[in-house]
C-alpha cells in the first residue's frame, strides 16, 4: 500500500472527535477496553465493539457482537461484515459517528500532525476530557460554569456583564472587573495542563471574551 496515502478513518463526534486515523494495519479493533485499538470513553459502546479487516477486495468493517450495534449509513452492520466504499458513515451505539474516506482521496500521513481532538465537556459529571485525557483535580464549580457558557456561544464573544450574571447571579453590581479576569486567568491555566501550546480563552479587549478550539 502507498504510505502517503492510505484509507483514513475520520472521527466525527465524542471525544474522539476530530482525531483521523489511518487503516494501515491489517486489523484495527474500536472499543472501550485499554487494549483496543481506538479507545473510546461513552460507555453505550462495548468494550469489543467492531473491527476493520483489510482483505483483497477492501477494507471490511466486522461488528463485534456489541450490544448496541453499528451501522452503516443507517444500515445495521449484522452477521456479516461490510465492505466499506469511499464516503460511508458509521455509527457505533448510536452515539459515535465516523466517516471512511478511500485511500485515492485520502489526505497525505504527513497532514495528521496537526490534527488535534477537541475539548469536550460532560454537563452531568463536570467533567473536562481532551482526547482520552480527563482533567485532574476538576474545574471548580466557576470555573466549569465559565467553560461551558463560552463553549455554548460557539466562538461568539460573551460580554463581561454575561459572564458576571452566568457565574455570580446573586451579586448585585458586586462584582469586580479584577474577579471576573483572575476566573478567566485560573481557568486558562487549568486548561493549559490538557493543551499547554493552544489557548482556549481569548479576551476581546472591550467587549468580552470568547471560546476558540484547538484546529
Amino acid at each position: 500500500m502507498d504510505r502517503k496515502n492510505v484509507p483514513m478513518l475520520i472521527i466525527y463526534d465524542g471525544t474522539l472527535a476530530g482525531t483521523r486515523w489511518p487503516l494501515q494495519e491489517s486489523t484495527l479493533t474500536l472499543g472501550r477496553s485499554p487494549d483496543c485499538d481506538i479507545v473510546f470513553l461513552e460507555r453505550p459502546i462495548s468494550r469489543y465493539h467492531a473491527r476493520f479487516e483489510h482483505a483483497e477486495d477492501g477494507i471490511l468493517l466486522r461488528d463485534l457482537g456489541s450490544k448496541n450495534g453499528t451501522q452503516v449509513n443507517a444500515e445495521p452492520v449484522r452477521r456479516q461484515p461490510y465492505r466499506l466504499r469511499d464516503g460511508d458513515e458509521i455509527l457505533l451505539a448510536g452515539t459515535v459517528r465516523m466517516g471512511y474516506v478511500a485511500g485515492e482521496v485520502t489526505l497525505p500521513l504527513a497532514g495528521l500532525m496537526g490534527i488535534a481532538p477537541s475539548l469536550t465537556i460532560d454537563q452531568d459529571a463536570r467533567q473536562v476530557t481532551l482526547g482520552r485525557r480527563e482533567l485532574d483535580p476538576p474545574l471548580s464549580p466557576a470555573q466549569f460554569c465559565l467553560l461551558a457558557l463560552l463553549m455554548a456561544h460557539g466562538g461568539d464573544v460573551v460580554k463581561r456583564q454575561t459572564v458576571i450574571e452566568a457565574i455570580w447571579p446573586e451579586a448585585l453590581g458586586g462584582v469586580t472587573d479584577q474577579a471576573v479576569d483572575a476566573l478567566v486567568y485560573r481557568l486558562r491555566e487549568r486548561l493549559a495542563e490538557l493543551a499547554p501550546d493552544h489557548e482556549y480563552l481569548v479576551t476581546v479587549r472591550g467587549h468580552g471574551f470568547k471560546f476558540e478550539r484547538k484546529a
